[in-house]
């Protein structure tokens, strides 16, 4: 991959081009920063700067760097932040190409100067973000925009293992002299050690790639702002000269298994709509029958529905938080994704894709769940698309996470290398297990980063989906999800081949609850975890568990049914915990073992539940529901084994998201 490198001169974005992976099939092609700096007849730069920045000396732009420029020759940009909020441009297809006058439009006119010219077939653009979303949003932005990829090989790395890393690596940047100092005020107070609150900006000086170091030879500290409780000052350089290095660049390159963390590993029914409060949810979404479809046509058909259903609540599809596809043939991914991506513009809701035995003809099934926003602050994305050593980033019309109400949505995540996108080879289901343990971490923690923080993230309910049905021990063993509702489920296929995906549904554990005056206040709670088993006659069996608070109706169940007969159905009836969900039930995936015999529910007769004869688990999502004013509404999915925390063959289960 030929890439483009965007260079404030600080040392993030230095040291992201230094870090990049050593690939032969990579290298830089040119930079975007100062022109003093290269000396190669294979880089071309392009300098940018805002122009009313260039004689105010105003440091607080949201997007560029200017201290440490004094010296160079801009190309100059006028845009201002117009768009100030965790998003840019509009969610919607027809809002995707930015907003009027914004100052990340001036990067996306000049950034193709960079290279159309000089260096055609540029892919990539290498960016020095740590933890700024604001500007990560931006960039990436422009970077879909340009069919460019972008790379981010510091994003969320642990700030004070990079600051000590670039000392090591030989980076020479004012400011690297005050590291035991930037330590103890993170100590303190939570001061960023790399500076990404603000707290200072930096020039390098030297880095292992340049060929030249810079010398300072004349330099003036200037006081921007002077008062007593924060004076901010910066350095003007007024002179600079170049310095011949000699021998060749020292670079540790992060190692992708190093940064694994250490993980303990053994060798229903038809569509419908429902809305409960806030949200919305809409199932078991196919095709219209009695239509001969392309694959492309039986997307957008599915989709058509999903944008009716959600229509019937004044929503659309830029107000969903997740989406499942379940598809006949995950050969069929590259084409649907194509059409998925035609239906969102920014910040696409989560998503999880698998392979299933649908029963022909069908070959597309969806559903998904949607938030009812009173303002755009009540829907919270994190939608990372730059290659990194963080997490996988979603080079797609879907993002790892969506949070609204507390309750987070996080994509299935496999066990992908970040910096790559590839699996693990040789295949591992060791490292891919770890890998997809650790993504889902670290969205996590992403997201507490990038939300404020102040919530600690509660595990609600979780479903593995597995390509072989022998890796349910070796997963499960690995897991340690602890008090969690959860599922193991063996289907035909994952994406790109991989072994195992984790999808899970979080809950911040934040709940507004009254004080001793009656006034509402924002608390952290945890919530309760209850789990129930009875053996019945014949055979037949149930399993159930509930993670669920007092304080707030959020809630997900686990119902497994092995012969689900009458008694068996009374029994539930009488569990307290489902009896309370019951009425609170938004939306339920109800899985099925197809070609097997189980019972019905109201004849007790022997009826087989073939792929095209759903009788018996339609049959048994209606009694579990009997008596509501309005049945739940399920998503029917085929599975070739059905598990759970310590069984592993049942005939139904139901993953029940209560609101």
């Amino acid at each position: 991959m030929k890439y483009v490198a965007l260079l404030s001169g600080g040392k993030d974005s230095c040291y992201n081009l230094a870090t990049a992976p050593p690939t032969a099939t990579t290298r830089r092609s040119c930079l975007a920063g100062p022109r003093a700096w290269q000396r190669s007849d294979t880089l071309t730069s392009q300098c940018l700067n805002p122009a009313d920045r260039i004689h105010c000396r105003e440091l607080d732009s949201y997007l560029y760097q200017t201290v440490g420029q004094d010296a160079i020759q801009f190309e100059v940009i006028s845009g201002a932040a117009v768009e100030q909020g965790n998003e840019y441009g509009g969610r919607s297809p027809a809002g995707g190409d930015g907003v009027l006058g914004d100052e990340t439009e001036d990067l996306y006119a000049s950034l193709p100067l960079c290279y159309q010219e000089s260096h055609p077939g540029v892919e990539g653009v290498s960016v020095g973000a740590i933890l700024s979303n604001y500007q990560r949003v931006r960039v990436e932005h422009v970077c879909r925009r340009l069919s460019l990829t972008p790379l981010c090989y510091l994003w969320q790395r642990d700030q004070a293992e990079l600051l000590s890393e670039m000392i090591e690596a030989g980076m020479e940047a004012i400011l690297i002299k005050m590291q035991p100092t930037l330590t103890k005020l993170n100590d303190l107070y939570g001061s960023h050690i790399c500076g990404e609150g603000g707290e200072y900006e930096t020039l390098t000086l030297d880095c292992p790639l340049f060929k030249h170091k810079i010398k300072l030879t004349e330099v003036e500290t200037v006081i921007h702002s002077d008062n007593d409780f924060a004076t901010v000052a910066y350095l003007r350089i007024q002179n600079a000269v170049l310095e011949p290095k000699f021998g060749e660049p020292r670079i540790d390159y992060p190692s992708e298994v190093k940064m694994v963390e250490d993980l303990s590993l053994p060798p229903l029914g038809t569509s419908n709509v429902n809305k409960i409060g806030q949200w919305v949810a809409v199932t078991d979404i196919t095709a219209n029958s009695g239509h001969e479809y392309s694959i492309e046509d039986e997307v957008r058909n599915c989709f058509e529905q999903l944008k009716d259903r959600l229509a019937m609540h004044s929503l659309d599809l830029s107000n969903c938080t997740t989406i499942n596809i379940f598809l006949s043939s995950m050969d069929l991914f590259a084409r649907v994704n194509a059409v998925y991506g035609t239906f969102f513009g920014s910040s696409p809701p989560a998503r999880a894709c698998v392979a299933v035995d649908l029963p022909s003809p069908t070959r597309v099934k969806l559903d998904a769940i949607a938030f009812v926003e009173r303002n755009p602050s009540e829907r919270q994305v994190l939608h990372v698309q730059g290659l990194s050593y963080w997490a996988p980033a979603n080079i797609g019309p879907y993002s790892q996470a969506v949070v609204a109400d507390e309750r987070i949505f996080i994509s299935g995540q496999i066990g992908l290398l970040p910096s790559s996108l590839t699996l693990p080879s040789p295949q591992s289901l060791a490292l891919e297990t770890a890998l997809s343990l650790q993504h889902v971490q670290r969205v996590t923690h992403a997201l507490q980063n990038n939300t404020g923080g102040g919530w600690d993230g509660h595990q609600q309910g979780v479903l593995y989906w597995l390509a072989n049905a022998s890796d349910v021990s070796s997963v499960r063993t690995a897991s340690g999800d602890g008090a969690t509702p959860l599922l193991y489920l063996f289907v035909p296929t994952l994406p790109k081949g991989a072994l195992v995906e984790k999808q899970v549904i979080l809950h911040t554990g934040r709940c507004l609850v009254p004080d001793e005056d009656d006034e509402m206040i924002q608390r952290n709670i945890e919530p309760s975890f209850r789990q129930g088993t009875h053996e019945g006659q014949d055979g037949a069996r149930c399993h159930w568990e509930i993670s669920s608070f007092k304080e707030t109706d959020a809630s997900v169940a686990v119902v497994c049914l092995r012969r689900a007969n009458a008694e068996m159905i009374a029994w539930i009836h009488t569990v307290e915990a489902l009896r309370t969900l019951r009425p609170h039930a938004l939306s339920i995936r109800l899985f099925y073992r197809p070609s097997r015999t189980s019972y019905s529910t109201s004849t007790l007769a022997v009826i087989h539940a073939s792929a095209t004869d759903l009788h018996p688990v339609r049959e048994c999502h209606e009694q579990l529901f009997a008596g509501l004013d309005n049945l739940p509404p399920a998503t029917l999915i085929p599975c070739r084994r059905i598990s759970s925390r310590d069984h592993d063959d049942w005939d139904y289960a139901m993953f029940i998201v209560g609101s």
